[in-house]
């Protein structure tokens, strides 16, 4: 493959991430119009929705939900806004939240308070009686962003062409991941993993390969692998925008762990030295991280798994333990929250307070805007995935269910 003119594309959520970084810890909610001032892409929506006050999109909500009943599921990801995340009717991960909604066939529209990639797993998930909603289409994901369908596809043809078929490579995806490269997973003997089932995934495909292409979180591959005990010369980082991802046909055949370079913009800005600081401070603390850090932070914390490990790790805590956490800011605030009455200190480990800024865009107004258009018979922002696409990523979901129901 040449890559000729192509440029490095950074992911538009990456670029405005600053834009939702703030120092006083300030979270009130905001009515849309000083949000939109924030200068970054949001959906639009009909006028009288950015004049309305936190007061009456709330009762909105309320009106629209006590109307629609049952028909409306909505779900709320652990990282999702406290002024949002209170409407849910499920909490979760985005892989739990899709199992959770596909089992629930009462429920006509799923409204999916998370981000475009996780509405698409629902879709794929769900029935096909349902309909899945996404309150703001400018939510999207950064690390799902980077990598992009065109750019995955010319290095599986680069890899294949220069180490073999299925028996010399397997890609591996994270849940956070476009539908599009799920199916190329599933189409390609490949998986799906979570950030909790990673390492599981992993043994699958070297049983059934010598090495792994594993999309889009180079942390969580490389935390995975180092884990597992593969040497560190055989993990190499596959550059999209070099030919031959930057390696020679030599080194990619030594290698056993092929990374795509891609991050959470989020879990990227905790480092070892908030660690270290913390100790300083308090040497009884607990540090936890989610594995999307990098290596450097993971290798310092105490404990280190997913969203869901890391809220039974708080709740099995004894009391009056303190931690820090290096995971989104309004999981960890509502960790805080949900565990001082046992003398439980939970603190954010960054001094700047630094949301995911796709979740983000998922806002009350847009929510209440979605809501409306569904009382008056009208469906907005339908996430529907193509059926072949739907067909081949479901293989590879099918897959990481058997090897962790």
């Amino acid at each position: 493959m040449t890559i000729g003119s192509r440029q490095t594309v950074i992911p538009i959520t990456e670029l405005e991430q600053s834009a939702f970084c703030r120092t006083d810890g300030n979270l009130r909610t905001l009515t849309l119009e000083e949000e939109f001032q924030a200068g970054v892409r949001w959906q639009k929506v009909p006028i009288r929705y950015l004049k309305m006050t936190p007061e009456e999109v709330d009762a909105g909500i309320a009106s629209a939900r006590e109307t629609l009943g049952d028909q409306v599921l909505l779900l709320g990801h652990h990282y999702q806004r406290e002024d949002v995340f209170r409407y849910a009717d499920l909490s979760g991960d985005s892989y739990k939240l899709s199992r959770l909604a596909s089992e629930r066939k009462d429920a006509e529209y799923i409204v999916f308070c998370g981000v475009h990639f996780m509405a698409e797993t629902a879709d794929i998930l769900s029935g096909p009686e349902q309909t899945v909603i996404l309150p703001n289409m400018a939510a999207g994901c950064s690390m799902a962003d980077m990598a992009q369908t065109e750019d995955v596809e010319d290095a599986w043809e680069d890899l294949t062409s220069v180490l073999g078929g299925q028996d010399e490579i397997v890609p591996i995806t994270y849940m956070n991941s476009t539908a599009d490269i799920k199916a190329l997973c599933g189409r390609n003997g490949g998986i799906v993993c979570t950030s909790s089932n990673a390492d599981l995934t992993f043994d699958w495909a070297f049983e059934r390969s010598k090495r792994v292409l594993f999309l889009p979180d180079q942390h969580l591959g490389r935390n995975t692998a180092l884990a597992m005990g593969i040497p560190e010369d055989e993990i190499i980082v596959w550059n999209p925008y070099a030919p031959m991802g930057g390696h020679t046909p030599e080194v990619l055949r030594r290698s056993r762990v092929i990374l795509w370079q891609g991050h959470c913009s989020v879990h990227t800005r905790f480092t070892p030295k908030q660690i270290q600081e913390s100790r300083d401070k308090y040497p009884e603390v607990n540090v936890v991280v989610h594995p999307e850090c990098t290596r450097e932070t993971v290798d310092v914390a105490d404990y280190v798994g997913s969203t869901e490990y890391i809220i039974k790790t708080i709740a099995d805590s004894e009391p009056n333990s303190r931690w820090l956490v290096g995971t989104e800011l309004n999981l960890v605030n509502r960790l805080h929250e949900q565990f001082k009455h046992e003398g439980k200190s939970v603190h954010f480990m960054s001094p700047t307070v630094c949301m995911c800024s796709a979740m983000f865009r998922i806002d009350p107004p847009h929510l209440l805007w979605t809501l409306e258009n569904l009382l008056e018979g009208n469906v907005v922002n339908q996430i529907s995935v193509a059926e072949d696409v739907a067909e081949q990523a479901k293989l590879a979901l099918e897959r990481m269910l058997e090897v962790s129901p």
